[in-house]
């Protein structure tokens, strides 16, 4: 459905001007593939398995060439694990040499030395190797038995490379919260930079995220470690809720979703935001006639979502300018209204609507999910875990396919 779009106001503050929608995204998600050969408890997009329906290579280079005329200039490549699908250095490629910069997160099981020479040696394009723990007993209870093995051994091999600039990325949990200060050590010794984000409550993540979600007493202290440290790492407008305690964090302070920001999943459903995967945050296809242009511009859920909210309960907080109600899909993943406060509101308004949902209340869940069957399954795995048979598809899922031509 096309809607009409609220004319965005001339002047004034940027905040006021990215909340009626851009021409273009400022930061496109682009998750390549479902498949994944770990299976984090955490796990947003529920990745473990390829899903069939995949975009082929065409399809691929053909939102590319969207991008590049609507002048996206990057897009953050994820999935599941992207270097998976056997064409992503081929896509990454295409991009790159099509005007569209590459940021891709990886949890490092390709990145030997030949790939990060390569990487080092390549133009816009930056590496994020994912990490939940300083150590590996602390990451390997999230992301599985290893991966902090592999993905030391990915940073290695792009510190000795050359490579600059890459990041290593965290996502901050109960667990991890202590850790920051060892993150930030860790990051500098390979010459990298931190970046961390919040763990939200979708996927996989809705079933750990009472466990796994920080304090309120960590999130105090995230928020003074940031004032502290901001300026040296990135947080991708992931804390702007925690605002209210006092000076803003650097960054947007603004729910981008359908604004300034959305997710192309691999099968090229466009989603407001790459932590809302449901139906109800469901703007398009880029198969659609009209493409992800159309989606962008001219989805009446993107319209809606560029409409200023005028009602709800944090509107009428003091606090509102600074956090602007915090995060939509924390919100929706919890069952709480989205004109209503964040379930971590440092006031303490999430926590008194937390308890005051009805205890019948079945939160929402993602129509999709990819997660492993059988043994693997709800489980951080597959890394060193010997009992496991390793099959084709965790390691090559698309192998054996013409993504080109676009046979399946």
């Amino acid at each position: 459905m096309t809607a009409v779009v609220p004319e965005r106001p001339v002047g004034g503050r940027l905040i006021d001007q990215f909340e009626y929608g851009l021409d273009a995204p400022i930061c496109l998600t682009w998750e390549l593939t479902y498949a994944c050969n770990l299976a984090c408890v955490h796990c947003l997009s529920s990745s473990g398995r390829r899903d069939p329906r995949e975009l082929s290579t065409a399809e691929a280079e053909a939102v590319i060439d969207e991008l590049q005329r609507m002048q996206v200039f990057y897009v953050n490549v994820g999935g599941g694990e992207p270097t998976v699908r056997p064409d992503f250095w081929h896509l990454l490629d295409y991009a790159i040499g099509h005007q569209v910069g590459v940021k891709f997160s990886t949890n490092g099981v390709k990145l030997d030395r030949a790939r990060a020479e390569q990487l080092a040696a390549t133009d816009y394009v930056d590496v994020q190797i994912s990490l939940d723990g300083a150590t590996a007993e602390v990451n390997d209870r999230v992301r599985g038995a290893g991966s902090f093995a592999t993905a030391t051994r990915a940073l290695e091999n792009l510190a000795e490379a050359g490579m600059r600039d890459f990041k290593v990325s965290v996502v901050v949990t109960r667990e991890n919260a202590g850790q920051l200060d060892a993150f930030k050590a860790l990051t500098d010794r390979y010459g990298a930079q931190l970046r961390i984000t919040r763990l939200r409550p979708s996927g996989r993540g809705a079933d750990v995220w009472d466990q796994l979600h920080p304090t309120a007493a960590q999130q105090r202290e995230l928020y003074d470690w940031l004032l502290a440290n901001g300026e040296g790492v990135l947080t991708g407008d992931s804390f702007f809720h925690l605002s209210p305690f006092g000076e803003a964090l650097p960054g947007l302070n603004l729910c981008g979703a359908g604004r300034v920001v959305c997710l192309i999943d691999p099968v090229g459903d466009v989603y407001a935001c790459p932590f809302a995967i449901h139906e109800n945050f469901l703007a398009g296809n880029v198969r659609d006639e009209g493409g992800f242009q159309r989606v962008w511009q001219q989805s009446a859920l993107f319209a809606e979502l560029r409409t200023p909210q005028t009602g709800g309960a944090c509107t009428r907080c003091a606090h509102f300018d600074a956090c602007r109600g915090g995060c939509m899909a924390a919100k929706f993943f919890t069952g709480l209204p989205l004109d209503g406060p964040d379930p971590e509101c440092v006031q303490g308004y999430g926590e008194t609507a937390l308890a005051a949902r009805d205890a019948a209340l079945v939160t929402p869940r993602s129509h999709l999910d990819h997660s492993h069957a059988g043994p693997v399954r709800g489980q951080p795995t597959l890394l060193g875990m010997p009992g496991i048979p390793a099959k084709s598809c965790d390691e090559s899922p698309l192998a054996g396919l013409d993504l080109r031509s676009g046979v399946r």
